[in-house]
């Protein structure tokens, strides 16, 4: 038995009158208990206080007459939740059954909050060389003996003979690994439904944690967004950040993508726009600023310009991004000290002219204050240890798409003005405008252009005047 699971298990399946857990109601009950004692099963007809409709009446067999003198959920919840109690609850699609039961004891005013465990996830885990992991298909695939198909009792031992044949045919550690990942073992905090480890889907996008009254909290990305979500909360990986977190945490969301560029750029987005308490990084909004290089006599010296002064975008001769003018003088600096230029000349030290700074004085300086290096000298070495804060020039006419899956991500100047899947979509992307430079999404797409799929865009999408 794997270690994990080595606890009392509930094999868990019902019929109910519909598949909306809100509004439908429980028809009939099985459960496979297992445990040290043994196997042993429970079953129940359940009165749903409502018409069974025609069709669920063939596909089940339970009709309206079944069930009229049976007890309604309220009769046996106490039963129901004492059988499962401290139990592991596994069903197959389990979001379905625990879902219902959630629901039903939420009406008679009990909290129902199992580890739960979906059989159809499991059976991707450990046979992922399978396509279809409905219960039809492990029933053929495994040979699995169905007494009473779509009754709840017998759907409830097809899933507990499943569970049988996967203990049986890989390791305790193979199935204990599987478990762990799928259960979330690393439970969600308290004020999480867990419910939603179930909901939680395992491809790229962006997730938001949310507290009180909907304060933004924390804004991620992954390629998995389950497996990212559910680290947050590993017991193994806690500190105090993720401490907070779990704390705060009231809602959790997410946006899915068609891939990890659009949960880069979705997220530098997000957190710019929603500024999240625990995200530091990305948040900062605040006016960009970087160095251009102008000729001054023989010289070459940075003077500071600022985004809402030039167009960051189209702008060629812009060295370095920088969120303040104490930044820059600091990169400058270090440039500086790095390739042994004159910080008098490059206005980072006033001294009077012809007079040594300091970096001549350390020899840390060849001499430009001082007439020992000649001006052009100079200048040259000032535009080639620039050429690696050099910023690029949007190499484009205009708009471009770069493809992810069946998705555009519409960029024009560096700039991310969204995503879209058709050409109305696109046109509205353009209308809109572009919006202010992102030295974060400059630097993500800077690289990332290299490698992507580039779609031209007609201009004629964008209005102009």
């Amino acid at each position: 038995m794997p270690k994990l699971v080595n606890q009392p298990l509930a094999f868990v399946d019902l019929e109910t009158t519909g598949a909306t857990a809100t509004k439908d109601r429980i028809t009939e009950i099985g459960i496979v208990l297992v445990d040290a004692d043994g196997v042993r099963e429970w079953n129940q007809l359940v009165n749903p206080q409502t018409r069974i409709p025609l069709f669920i009446e063939q596909m089940t067999g339970i009709s309206n007459e079944m069930v009229a003198e049976m007890p309604s959920f309220a009769q046996v919840a106490g039963e129901v939740a004492e059988l499962l109690e401290g139990r592991l609850f596994i069903a197959h699609n389990a979001r379905f059954d625990y879902g219902f039961l959630k629901n039903e004891f939420s009406r008679v005013g009990m909290t129902f909050r199992p580890q739960v465990l979906c059989t159809v996830k499991l059976s991707r885990a450990l046979y992922p060389h399978f396509h279809r992991h409905n219960l039809d298909s492990l029933i053929e695939r495994h040979g699995l003996q169905a007494k009473d198909r779509h009754r709840a009792l017998a759907d409830a031992q097809l899933i507990h003979q499943f569970w049988t044949q996967a203990c049986e045919q890989f390791s305790a550690e193979t199935v204990d690994a599987a478990v762990q990942r799928l259960v979330g073992r690393s439970s969600l905090p308290s004020n999480i439904d867990p419910l939603l480890i179930h909901d939680l889907p395992e491809t790229p996008g962006v997730y938001l944690f949310y507290g009180e009254n909907d304060l933004p909290l924390y804004i991620g990305k992954s390629v998995n967004i389950r497996n990212r979500v559910l680290a947050h909360f590993g017991a193994d990986h806690k500190n105090s950040k993720e401490m907070s977190l779990a704390q705060q945490l009231r809602r959790i969301d997410w946006i899915e993508t068609a891939g990890e560029l659009g949960a880069l750029l979705l997220e530098a987005r997000l957190i710019k726009e929603k500024t999240p308490v625990h995200n530091q990084r990305l948040r900062r909004k605040n006016a960009l600023c970087a160095w251009q290089l102008q000729q001054q006599g023989e010289q070459l010296k940075p003077v500071l310009s600022w985004a809402g002064e030039l167009d960051f975008g189209a702008q060629d001769n812009l060295y370095g991004l920088y969120h303040s003018q104490r930044d820059a003088q600091k990169a400058l600096r270090g440039v500086a000290e790095q390739h042994g230029l004159c910080l008098s000349v490059l206005g980072l030290e006033k001294t009077a002219a012809g007079r040594p700074c300091f970096g001549y004085q350390i020899k840390k300086c060849r001499g430009a204050c001082v007439g020992s290096e000649v001006p052009l000298a100079h200048a040259a070495r000032v535009l080639i240890a620039m050429q690696k804060l050099k910023l690029a020039v949007w190499p484009y006419p205009g708009a471009i798409g770069v493809r992810e899956g069946e998705e555009l991500h519409v960029i024009d100047r560096w700039c991310y003005l969204g995503t879209a899947k058709n050409e109305a979509e696109i046109a509205e992307l353009l209308q809109a405008g572009v919006p202010a430079f992102d030295r974060d999404t400059y630097m993500l797409l800077s690289k990332s252009l290299r490698k992507a799929e580039v779609v031209a865009l007609p201009q004629t999408l964008r209005v102009v005047g």
